[in-house]
């Protein structure tokens, strides 16, 4: 049976844990090529080794999207590697604190900032041309509701996921017309990762979905012909 992604070349940032390792191996499943990034080597060779076991293909590409140039190097490897890029899922974030508005540290309320907004606009930036040069290109950003519904002590990581939509969306709109780039938002919902068990640390990880069914999720999102723009919301 034919792979619904076969000979493509995706892209996953924080790929070595979480909804990102569950996305990268669910892509690699359907034929795709994946380029996992994130910040630990280790991790992501165990992602890797999972993805060869089944039978898939994987690059490892560590990296702190918030260090300087990193991203432009990357975007130079593939593009001298491969020249396209077919599948970009935007999903590396940090949480931050929780804390009342009046009481965020500045230094990491930057950091919060850089990594889930800057970087993000560096990486579209970086791979825009790759993208471009895609037959069918899709691109999905993993998102949250508190970037829409405004939720206490939670004013930092929302406001970073508002201003991310905002550039996701953007972008989608000013691609959509003259190229074959569709964009799309993935909101998760409560999901088993480090990070909601850092937000919710008396929660039980069972009485939540699993990170497979996100990334099944993302998978019938790039499979899909949704218009750019698109939003989406799991349970």
């Amino acid at each position: 049976m034919t792979k619904r992604f076969e000979g493509q070349l995706a892209l996953v940032t924080g790929a070595s844990r979480g909804i990102g390792a569950a996305t990268a191996k669910a892509l690699a499943a359907e034929g795709a090529h994946v380029i996992l990034t994130a910040r630990t080597a280790g991790a992501l060779e165990q992602v890797e080794e999972a993805i060869h076991a089944t039978g898939g293909t994987a690059t490892i590409a560590p990296l702190d999207l918030i260090e300087t140039d990193s991203i432009a190097r990357l975007a130079s490897a593939v593009a001298e590697r491969w020249g396209t890029l077919d599948i970009l899922v935007l999903n590396a974030a940090t949480l931050g604190s929780l804390s009342a508005v009046q009481a965020i540290d500045p230094k990491e309320f930057a950091k919060v900032m850089t990594l889930n907004v800057s970087a993000q606009q560096a990486l579209i930036a970086a791979f825009d041309s790759a993208l471009r040069k895609s037959a069918r290109a899709r691109v999905v950003g993993v998102t949250s509701k508190v970037g829409r519904q405004p939720r206490a002590f939670w004013g930092a990581y929302g406001a970073s996921k508002a201003a991310f939509e905002t550039l996701i969306q953007a972008y989608g709109e000013e691609v959509e017309g003259i190229s074959n780039i569709r964009v799309a938002l993935l909101d998760p919902g409560a999901t088993r990762t480090a990070m909601r068990e850092r937000a919710y640390p008396g929660e039980d990880p069972a009485s939540v979905k699993p990170p497979e069914l996100v990334a099944d999720k993302i998978v019938e999102l790039v499979a899909s012909d949704v218009a750019s723009g698109h939003v989406e919301r799991m349970g």
